[in-house]
């Protein structure tokens, strides 16, 4: 599936999977705050998100392969204060991006109703 900025659902598809992925990265770093050599790992959405005009799939399997986790070396300890603000912050992009597709839906579904 290629999601383009004619591809609304798809956009808020690739959003949810991006923050599925991030919180994924989040929990792992907290389970981990304590282990030794543990490098923190994160999503950073402004490079996949920043625009809308380019088919934002092919842009994050060129960037990152399979999956949009990467490691952040530029930190060496976990800061569970912000790693579980973080998390905060993705909850309320989860319920942003399920509205936006609840959304969707409803306009794809009163265009079907009209058409009748």
């Amino acid at each position: 599936m290629s999601y383009t900025s004619l591809d609304p659902m798809g956009n808020a598809n690739l959003m949810m999977d991006l923050i599925s992925q991030r919180q994924r990265a989040l929990g792992a770093n907290v389970a981990n705050v304590d282990t030794p050599g543990y490098v923190r790992r994160d999503i950073d959405f402004s490079t996949y998100l920043g625009t809308m005009n380019s088919p934002l799939e092919t842009k994050l399997s060129a960037k990152l392969g399979p999956s949009a986790v990467m490691e952040d070396r530029s930190r060496q300890e976990i800061d569970i204060a912000e790693e579980l603000t973080e998390m905060q912050k993705n909850s309320l992009l989860y319920t942003m991006a399920t509205r936006r597709m609840s959304n969707i839906i409803n306009e794809m579904k009163t265009v079907i109703n009209v058409g009748k």
